[in-house]
């Protein structure tokens, strides 16, 4: 196969189950996506949001580490508007200690939830003097290249460092990723407008000296074409634009109007995203893939599987990595 398959895992909490449940579930999927072949297993950041188990996927990483031996765990990604720098350097420098040539660090723009939790997370901020996103990536990237001032280390020093990659969906992020020398991870899954994902990624290889880009996709395969439309039937995203605040994509549309009540907005847009799931049969989803691969240059694809039945999710992947992948 010319391109390799990485999963994100969300780690959702499924009707009538709990969080310990979803997260037992999220290290059985790590564990099976292991042994079927996933170059990578990233965690996401969401907060607040009672159908997913996973606000910090730093912790979460370092439990799935110690119960995998080979494949790359990471952040897809850490929502670094919220953190000190310095911090999470030093968490993902531990990580990178423990499992040596396993760790990625992701990191995004996003807030990860509604306003409610941004406010909340970020109450110990000096607002004044909050540097903006690329400060904090530059400020990041020097912790981890041990250089960010003599006499402060973000230790300990692992003797591989996490790989890095910001994760975006405009012509601005992949320029930032590639003015810092970060690999970039266009993410399609949210924003799959083939303009923008064409713009960015020959952005991102003309600045980067011909690095390429990864791709992060929503994928359903099914036994049949006809199971895998009627597992995406339901899925619809918006996007929310507040005049004056970075535009946010939610699942659904009373997560728009929370964010908007949530915000005291009152000059905003709601727009229902169009779909952009590639669907259908293992065979038919890696034709969709390949003709992804072929338009855009990338050579590795980022999972994700907006499903919230989890015998449907596992079998997606399941069937995906048996169609193509090789086990480890």
């Amino acid at each position: 196969m010319a391109y390799a398959l990485s999963i994100l895992e969300k780690s959702p909490i499924a009707d009538g189950e709990s969080a310990a449940q979803a997260l037992a579930r999220t290290l059985h999927l790590a564990q099976q996506a292991e042994r079927w072949g996933y170059r990578r297993f990233w965690l996401a950041e969401h907060h607040n949001t009672p159908q997913l188990a996973c606000p910090s996927p730093e912790v979460l990483i370092g439990y799935l580490l110690g119960q995998t031996s080979r494949i790359r765990i990471g952040s897809g990604g850490v929502m670094l508007q919220h953190y000190s720098a310095y911090k999470v350097a030093e968490n993902f420098n531990l990580l990178a200690a423990l499992a040596p040539g396993r760790v990625d660090l992701g990191v995004g723009k996003a807030p990860g939830g509604l306003p409610l939790a941004t406010q909340a997370l970020q109450a110990a901020h000096d607002r004044q003097n909050k540097p903006a996103f690329p400060q904090q990536l530059s400020q990041l990237t020097a912790y981890l290249n041990d250089d960010a001032e003599p006499g402060l280390s973000a230790t300990p020093l692992p003797p591989h460092a996490a790989q890095r990659f910001l994760l975006g969906a405009s012509k601005e992020s992949a320029t930032l990723a590639a003015e810092s020398g970060w690999a970039f991870v266009f993410a399609a899954h949210l924003n799959g407008n083939p303009q923008d994902i064409r713009e960015a990624l020959a952005l991102y290889t003309a600045l980067s000296g011909g690095r390429k880009a990864l791709l992060a996709v929503a994928a359903i395969a099914a036994p049949s074409e006809e199971q895998a439309a009627a597992l995406a039937a339901d899925i619809q995203q918006y996007r929310v634009h507040v005049a004056g605040e970075q535009s946010v994509t939610v699942g659904s549309l009373a997560q728009a109007e929370s964010f908007v009540q949530q915000a005291g907005a009152t000059d905003y847009r709601i727009e229902p995203r169009e779909s952009h799931i590639l669907l259908g049969t293992a065979p038919q989803v890696h034709q969709q893939l390949a003709q992804l691969q072929q338009r855009y240059g990338v050579d590795e694809f980022i999972i994700d599987t907006p499903i919230g039945e989890p015998s449907a999710r596992l079998t997606s992947l399941q069937l995906l990595a048996e169609e193509s992948l090789t086990p480890a």
